[in-house]
């Protein structure tokens, strides 16, 4: 029984090394995709200043469907199962932090300061892509501190300087709409330029 289970962790090990280019190719038009939308959100929030931890809410519900569908085309596309494996380990080491970031969100509900609130949305984010960077290509781990540092940055700024500077919900709209949006367009752009097969939208 043990050698069962190491055999079939030392296959995913190697299927997972395998597939580092077609993870590459699987996120670029995900990251392209959540980066127009998180850019575009952002602008409309700015511009109408709804009520923030619900809009975002369901901006985060649409870029997830719009993940699934893309990943599953591509899926397809490859010939290969959607729900495969290492599939799998990605979205288990993905959950935990998305998770917190939902109790945080439901916990906050519409009272919370909006720019602490995306704060916490940044770290817990940076840290359910840092997890998933275990098992997907190790830029991931290095995306995620970025975000993690985003946060971190914006709270200790919030802590510091709420006084003197008026922070509003703008502002918030503004962190989402540079870290969500332009920062998730950077990176799907960077994995286009290295990935040898291009992605057809």
């Amino acid at each position: 029984m043990n050698e069962q289970l190491a055999e079939n962790n030392l296959q995913v090990i190697r299927t997972l090394m395998e597939r580092t280019a077609v993870y590459r190719r699987a996120l670029a038009p995900v990251m392209v995709m959540t980066g127009s939308i998180g850019t575009l959100a952002a602008l409309v929030g700015f511009l109408w200043q709804p009520p923030f931890v619900l809009y975002w809410a369901s901006v985060a519900v649409v870029v997830l469907v719009a993940a699934l569908v893309l990943t599953r085309r591509q899926a397809l596309k490859d010939g290969e199962p959607f729900w495969s494996p290492p599939t799998r380990r990605v979205v288990q080491a993905l959950l935990p932090g998305l998770f917190v970031a939902a109790v945080v969100t439901a916990a906050l509900g519409q009272h919370g300061f909006a720019p602490a609130v995306a704060s916490f949305w940044l770290m817990l984010y940076g840290c359910a892509l840092h997890a998933a960077g275990f098992f997907a290509p190790q830029r991931l781990r290095v995306l995620g501190w970025v975000f993690i540092a985003g946060g971190a940055i914006q709270i200790m700024i919030l802590s510091t300087c709420r006084i003197t500077i008026p922070i509003t919900e703008g502002w918030a709209h503004v962190t989402m709409g540079v870290f969500f949006g332009l920062l998730h367009l950077g990176v799907g752009a960077y994995l286009y330029a290295i990935t040898k097969t291009a992605y057809d939208l």
